[in-house]
């Protein structure tokens, strides 16, 4: 995440979408949560937060974006109660957020909301906690919450909490499409109806010096969640059909969707032709991105 403070008391976070570029559910779990196994790597979309330390108790949020819930349930509240109840914060918060992640895109963004929450308070506040501190509360908020106090590229595993940083190539371009169609992720982990005893062995990259190398590599995997959602939502088969026709060299889905992504070695020319008959369609060209360490 980058942070720009502008007073003692206020700041502004840059909080990054991620994508899977692989994602295998290897089992379903005694406590209702799966196993799985991904590749998370953050790219250069962002939310915009402002956080500024209030007179008033508990914490506002403000958007112009009305998909976000602004209510208890949203992550950035849950973010900004946890610290409230391991710390006993009288102080409030303001959040006034700019969002730019699709909602409901499996882009993580409501994560990273989360995230960033929890790293403003620990700066706004002085509170000194560590990078691990910081991810072990973020695992409290959610399974990929963790991920955005790594590098921004690891290997995840368990529920998605544990992370193994990786160094594998990211100058290559991503093209993000995002349709006006929002998946539950609880709904689509209930479609693949795995039992208790059933696993898999899970995949693992081989060494890449190249974006190409990798891109060879990812062929050799996928995401368990895609091929359901392209019979149920025909709309993300068309997404995949007009990324390759615009010269991605691996077309795939981010999470449990909707958001599909193709890889370019190079940034691609647009072909509007393809993606302006659908103006419903969110097209962002990102391009991997490194974090900083707080």
């Amino acid at each position: 995440m980058f942070v720009k403070r502008i007073t003692s008391n206020s700041m502004v976070i840059g909080a990054p979408a991620k994508v899977n570029l692989f994602l295998e559910v290897l089992k379903k779990r005694p406590d209702g949560y799966h196993d799985i196994n991904s590749l998370f790597q953050a790219v250069s979309l962002f939310d915009r937060i402002t956080f500024a330390l209030a007179d008033h108790a508990g914490i506002v949020i403000r958007s112009s974006n009305q998909d976000i819930g602004i209510q208890e349930n949203n992550l950035v509240t849950k973010a900004w109660r946890l610290l409230e109840t391991k710390f006993g914060l009288s102080q409030g918060l303001d959040v006034q957020l700019e969002k730019n992640i699709p909602v409901g895109g499996g882009l993580g963004g409501g994560s990273a909301d989360a995230a960033a929450t929890l790293l403003a308070g620990n700066l706004l506040l002085d509170l000194g906690l560590s990078e691990m501190d910081l991810r072990v509360l973020a695992s409290q908020i959610g399974s990929d919450v963790p991920f955005f106090f790594t590098g921004g590229q690891a290997v995840a595993t368990g529920r998605g909490e544990l992370l193994e940083e990786t160094e594998l190539p990211q100058d290559y371009w991503i093209l993000l499409v995002t349709p006006p169609l929002m998946l539950s992720t609880a709904a689509s982990y209930a479609g693949l109806n795995l039992t208790l005893t059933e696993s898999k062995n899970p995949f693992k990259l081989g060494v890449c010096r190249t974006a190409l190398e990798l891109f060879d590599q990812l062929r050799l995997s996928g995401n368990d969640f895609e091929g359901q959602h392209r019979i149920s939502y025909p709309v993300l088969a068309r997404i995949a059909e007009s990324l390759s026709r615009n010269g991605a060299l691996l077309v795939r889905m981010s999470g449990s969707g909707s958001s599909m992504f193709g890889l370019f070695e190079a940034a691609p020319e647009l072909d509007n032709g393809l993606f302006a008959s659908e103006p419903d369609w969110l097209v962002h060209l990102v391009r991997p991105v490194q974090l900083p360490r707080w």
